[in-house]
């Protein structure tokens, strides 16, 4: 079955963005093979805030030729090739695991972390941790039940920049 796969980038103190959804803080690091990564997904899901912070920007192009799902009440529409749904994400999510394909990329929302994470239908946390400190801003998950009993999969390093990346697995529910 396909993975749901949290992959973001947050802080030191548990933000994935600033307070006004920007994202000037990650830094690069030439270590990090995106183009890799992103062939392991064919689709994306993610709120309308993700959606409209990273829509206009680099981060939007890099869509093409995949599923993208955006879940909102108040967005009527999006570019070609953008399906925006205003029903569960929970339902939505379920089915599309049970198709063919690829891994999911949960891209980005800690609201969106949440719902699926409580409905069980996360399976990974990936984080790319920042030696930043932001003191403010979007945290990784919205509040909530805890999530406990995750497994370690991936430690790594990167001395370049500081960057530690984890992964973990969430235990099925």
């Amino acid at each position: 079955m396909r993975r749901v796969r949290y992959s973001v980038a947050a802080t030191l103190d548990g933000f994935i963005a600033d307070p006004a959804g920007g994202y000037d803080w990650i830094i690069m690091d030439d270590a990090i093979d995106f183009a890799a990564m992103y062939e392991e997904f064919d689709s994306f899901v993610m709120g309308r805030k993700t959606w409209e912070v990273t829509a206009p920007t680099e981060f939007g192009n890099m869509f093409g030729g995949k599923e993208v799902i955006v879940f909102s009440r108040t967005l009527e529409r999006a570019r070609p090739g953008i399906r925006i749904v205003s029903t569960s994400p929970v339902d939505t999510v379920r089915e599309l695991k049970q198709k063919p394909g690829k891994d999911i990329w949960l891209f980005g929302g800690g609201s969106m972390f949440r719902t699926l994470a409580d409905a069980g239908l996360v399976d990974t946390v990936e984080i790319a941790l920042m030696p930043v400190l932001l003191s403010e801003g979007v945290p990784l998950i919205t509040p909530g039940a805890r999530i406990t009993g995750m497994t370690l999969d991936k430690c790594e390093t990167l001395p370049k920049s500081g960057i530690v990346m984890l992964s973990y697995t969430i235990p099925p529910r």
